[in-house]
């Protein structure tokens, strides 16, 4: 499953990075303490968080995520999208909770394999 097919199916905003658009989808993370996804989330996963500074996208490119999803209606700060567009790791965006984002990312993925 590609980024772009989870716009699609779960309706998400694209703040940017729109060149990563097409980028594999491995999995899923959802955590908001960045130590921790910087320990355990998987190279091509979807990182979900609430989170908007630029330290996501930091993280998210050390990490070679394949996007970030806000949820709760959150959206990045400008230095955030700044770094997703150089990265080419897209910025997604959703009023979910996070609960909610994450069992239905977690039914998609399921869904495919």
């Amino acid at each position: 499953m590609k980024v772009a097919d989870l716009v699609e199916k779960l309706q998400l905003k694209v703040f940017a990075g729109q060149a990563g658009i097409n980028r594999e989808v491995t999995g899923g993370y959802a955590s908001d303490l960045l130590s921790d996804v910087m320990g355990n989330v998987s190279e091509g996963a979807v990182w979900i968080t609430l989170q908007t500074h630029q330290n996501v996208l930091a993280i998210a490119s050390l990490k070679d995520v394949a996007a970030v999803v806000l949820v709760k209606g959150r959206e990045p700060e400008q230095e955030t999208t700044v770094h997703s567009n150089e990265e080419g790791i897209p910025v997604l965006g959703t009023e979910m909770e996070t609960f909610e984002c994450a069992g239905k990312l977690y039914a998609l993925l399921e869904a495919t394999r």
